[in-house]
C-alpha cells in the first residue's frame, strides 16, 4: 500500500525514518523517454558495486522514471527528473522526484487487462514499502527494498 504523505506529521515521520540514512548517489536526467535507459544505467551502476537487489531495483526505477516522463509536467521542455538512491537501516531506497502534474497523482491501477498502467502495481507488489510526496515543487515517488 502506498504512503501518501498529506500532513504536516507524516512528513516529520519520513524524514526521522531517513535519519542516519547514507547517500549512495544521485542524478537529475532531462525528462524524456530515451532518458529512461540512463536512469537505470545509473541505478545498476550504484547498487551493482554494493552487491545488492540491483535488477528488482532497476526495474522499478525504471517504472518510476517512465511515469515521470509520461505522465508529469518533466515532459516539457526543460523539464528534469531526479533519482536519489540512499540506505537507510540495511535498506535500498530510491526517490523519483519529476515537475509535479495539475492532472494526476501516482494511483495504482489494478485492472490486470488493462494494456498500460501496471507501473504502480509493480512496485506495491515488489517493494518493501513504497510512497508519494506531493508539493508546489514536484512529487517524489519512492520505494524501498531490503538490501
Amino acid at each position: 500500500m502506498a504512503l501518501a504523505v498529506t500532513r504536516a506529521s507524516d512528513a516529520a515521520e519520513d524524514l526521522a525514518t531517513m535519519a542516519g540514512a547514507a547517500v549512495l548517489g544521485s542524478v537529475t536526467i532531462p525528462g524524456r523517454a530515451e532518458q529512461v535507459r540512463t536512469a537505470r544505467r545509473f541505478v545498476a551502476k550504484i547498487l551493482g558495486e554494493l552487491g545488492t537487489v540491483t535488477e528488482t531495483a532497476v526495474l522499478l526505477t525504471s517504472e518510476l522514471v517512465t511515469n515521470a516522463v509520461q505522465h508529469s509536467d518533466s515532459r516539457r521542455p526543460g523539464g528534469t527528473v531526479t533519482l536519489l538512491i540512499l540506505e537507510i537501516a540495511g535498506r535500498i531506497r530510491i526517490e523519483v522526484t519529476d515537475n509535479g502534474s495539475d492532472h494526476s497523482s501516482p494511483v495504482v491501477k489494478a485492472d490486470v487487462f488493462s494494456p498500460d498502467g501496471h507501473g504502480l502495481l509493480l512496485v506495491e507488489t515488489m517493494a518493501g514499502h513504497w510512497g508519494y510526496l506531493r508539493d508546489g515543487a514536484g512529487t517524489t515517488v519512492w520505494f524501498q527494498l531490503a538490501a
